[in-house]
């Protein structure tokens, strides 16, 4: 099963700790554990069901592509790494 991380970050606003679903593309496994979490959803994804503008997923270390479908492919054993961009001085 695929694996999906969530940054520190999200996990002070909720918990969303590292889940495993079958899944194969990125927005199968969000799903999946938005299942579970629905209150990440609206962290993750805004109002037409795309990545937030801040937020980024990394699957085996490279960035998706697709931002708004999400339909980048997941395997079995991938790692996928949801975090939220932050900026600052």
């Amino acid at each position: 099963m695929a694996r999906v991380s969530f940054t520190q970050n999200l996990s002070r606003h909720l918990a969303c700790a590292p889940r495993e679903a079958e899944a194969g593309t990125v927005r199968e496994l969000l799903e999946a554990v938005f299942a579970d979490s629905p209150a990440l959803r609206g962290y993750v994804l805004d109002d037409q069901g795309a990545l937030r503008k801040h937020v980024a997923v990394f699957v085996n270390g490279s960035q998706i592509k697709d931002r708004r479908e999400l339909s980048d492919g997941v395997g079995r054993e991938d790692e996928v790494f949801v975090m939220q961009a932050l900026s600052g001085g």
